[in-house]
């Protein structure tokens, strides 16, 4: 079930990624499936990336993704009626005049969160 809907989402998104789609689609997955990035040309050495690292530049270069309709497909990915858990600073120090969000909390707790699956 979770496969099925992967797939829908990737091709859904892959029709609003103008031109150069093959080229942005794979570059897309060696952004997300390399672990440390430290030029473009990095990218060119995910095996997902199966194209010359020339290819990076000009995917970008000539890629004009619709921008509206990939935020609205990434909107409907959200599920709705659970409340999302936003984490910030990671450090141990307690921080009470960090910049934060005016409708936001400070929460500071000295213990981890346990993931639940």
């Amino acid at each position: 079930m979770k496969r099925a809907k992967l797939e829908e989402f990737r091709q859904a998104a892959y029709k609003h990624l103008g031109r150069a789609k093959d080229a942005t689609f794979e570059l897309t997955d060696a952004i997300l499936l390399t672990r440390n990035i430290y030029c473009l040309a990095d990218l060119s050495l995910s095996p997902v990336f199966r194209r010359k690292w020339t290819s990076i530049y000009e995917a970008l270069q000539d890629s004009r993704p619709q921008r509206q309709k990939l935020m609205q497909l990434y909107i409907k990915q959200i599920p709705t009626g659970e409340r999302p858990l936003l984490a910030g600073d990671h450090t141990n120090w307690s921080r009470p005049d960090a910049v934060k969000l005016q409708e936001r909390t400070y929460e500071h707790s000295g213990t981890s969160i346990v993931a639940i699956p």
